[in-house]
């Protein structure tokens, strides 16, 4: 039996994460479209800049991590700034957060 990993055209068999609080063997499991929907903070495949999955925080906030980087945009400029701080922080549509 071989120990090499060897992924499927859907990128299963292997984990693309560098970082993870996933378990390995589900790592392993999904394919890496999924992957990549898991906010780096839990699962780092480094691939939160291509996503859209960062957060837009430029002070401080009491949103975890994982959660300010799974939120979208239009959420994360409603939250008011003593809870989730985005002022200045410039959004994919050009907005900039007050």
């Amino acid at each position: 039996m071989s120990t090499t990993n060897q992924t499927n055209a859907h990128g299963q068999g292997a984990s693309h994460a560098v970082d993870s609080s996933v378990p390995a063997k589900a790592q392993e499991a999904v394919p890496k479209s999924v992957e990549e929907k898991i906010p780096d903070a839990a699962h780092n495949t480094g691939s939160n800049d291509k996503t859209g999955k960062v957060s837009h925080a430029t002070g401080d906030s009491i949103v975890p991590q994982t959660l300010q980087e799974g939120l979208p945009e239009k959420v994360e400029k409603v939250v008011p700034n003593a809870i989730h701080d985005t002022k200045g922080a410039t959004f994919s549509d050009g907005s900039v957060g007050k």
